[in-house]
């Protein structure tokens, strides 16, 4: 019963590391995107461990499931940590793309 209650409470908190990490790489006014890649990338390894904590208690057996061997990776919040991670580093790179070659064109196009 408290593993079930501490795999709830470790998802939750591991989804709700997730959240620093994005507002870190794209609502921060101001700063470079360098910056904001070396901000996130400090916040992606703390919600790694976190994640793969999280990911430590699922793969824990419980008396209801059966004796399989689970992996790490397998587990819902590792599998959460990855999906995010993907799609965070896609649209990290479109953004920078997008600023660095496309921003500068319509700003020179303004009516001035």
């Amino acid at each position: 019963m408290f593993l079930e209650i501490g795999k709830a409470i470790s998802f939750t908190l591991s989804l709700l590391s997730l959240y620093p990490v994005l507002f870190s790489a794209f609502f921060v006014p101001g700063a470079g995107w360098e910056d904001r890649l070396l901000l996130s990338l400090d916040r992606l390894a703390l919600s790694a461990c976190i994640c793969f904590a999280s990911g430590l208690l699922f793969s824990w057996p419980t008396p209801s499931t059966p004796k399989e061997d689970r992996s790490l990776l397998s587990t819902l919040p590792v599998r959460v940590f990855f999906f995010e991670v993907a799609i965070m580093a896609l649209l990290f790179l479109v953004a920078w793309y997008l600023d660095e070659y496309y921003s500068p064109l319509l700003w020179r196009n303004l009516p001035g």
